[in-house]
């Protein structure tokens, strides 16, 4: 398959979004206020989203740039990599969500993924403007203003954050928002939310705090929505069991290639969670009033199916459209 092609940056980026000389030889390109995402590959180039699909740019960093960068990046989100842990993620201060990998485990060098939230994320009326939702603006709508509980399933990058953020910017101004994450990406504009974000273990392998334990945590918190950012493994257990006890108005974000394939996404985590496909099923049921997919074709995001959850004749989880 031929390389994307090589688009150089653009000159003169006026009104650059503040408090990017932490990113070094980044920072102008985190400066453009079009770019969401940032790929530096080693010693093999540096890749940038504007939004239409990463493209090469024309700045390059050497390997011991790239390692440099990255060791120091982590450092400034509280956390350490080397050698020995090779793998982690973190926030930086303004949401910014960087993701590091060192050799050996990568191949080519230090790697970089770094998400860049957008100044101001889209609101529901923003994303409706925008066709986001095709015919069924409407229906949404009434799915959040009646408290559904709602599930959000596309594959990375698709749009399922700004989705979710976007519903929850809905809701009721009395309502208290209690956000759960993995790292902290969520940004609801709304005047009650209050956050939870999972912490890693130390070198010593002591202090991790996961999601489960902080879906349990919140919901001594008295939520009136419960939101966990993205079920990625047996937490799928506790959100499940929360929102089956009363608990409306709740919502969650799953990765799946498309709407047919989030059941067997679900099957797949219960596993984990030591749950049957049929308890995952019988789970899912109850608790989840919609499923909402989204995609991301040629650039642009949009809402690709509605769909609630139904038993099929062998008790396993199924989706019917809304």
């Amino acid at each position: 398959m031929d390389a994307p092609p090589f688009v150089p940056r653009p000159p003169g980026l006026d009104g650059a979004r503040p408090g990017r000389d932490r990113f070094g030889a980044l920072g102008e390109l985190l400066a453009d206020p079009l770019v969401t995402d940032v790929f530096v590959n080693g010693g093999r180039g540096v890749w940038v989203d504007r939004g239409h699909g990463a493209v090469r740019d024309d700045l390059t960093l050497a390997e011991g740039e790239a390692r440099d960068l990255a060791v120091r990046l982590i450092a400034l989100g509280g956390r350490h990599v080397d050698e020995a842990t090779p793998c982690i993620d973190v926030r930086l201060g303004e949401g910014i969500r960087v993701h590091a990998v060192l050799p050996p485990i990568a191949t080519d060098g230090a790697l970089l993924s770094i998400r860049v939230p957008r100044a101001r994320p889209p609101s529901f009326d923003d994303l409706d403007r925008s066709g986001f939702f095709g015919g069924a603006t409407e229906r949404v709508r009434l799915l959040v203003d009646r408290r559904v509980n709602l599930l959000v399933s596309g594959a990375g990058g698709s749009g399922k954050t700004t989705l979710l953020a976007a519903l929850l910017s809905r809701a009721s101004p009395r309502e208290r928002l209690v956000l759960i994450e993995d790292v902290a990406e969520l940004r609801v504009d709304h005047p009650h939310v209050v956050s939870l974000e999972a912490r890693q273990p130390n070198l010593e392998g002591a202090g991790g705090v996961g999601l489960s334990r902080l879906v349990r945590e919140a919901l001594r918190m008295r939520p009136d929505r419960l939101v966990l950012g993205e079920c990625r493994g047996e937490e799928v257990r506790d959100l499940l069991g929360a929102l089956n006890t009363g608990h409306d108005g709740g919502a969650g974000t799953v990765h799946a290639n498309s709407i047919a394939d989030v059941p067997a996404r679900l099957e797949a985590l219960g596993a984990l969670a030591g749950l049957s496909p049929e308890a995952i099923a019988r789970q899912a049921v109850s608790a989840i009033g919609a499923l909402l997919h989204v995609e991301r074709v040629a650039g642009e995001h949009r809402l690709a199916g509605l769909g609630r959850f139904e038993l099929d004749s062998r008790g396993r989880l199924a989706v019917n459209a809304l």
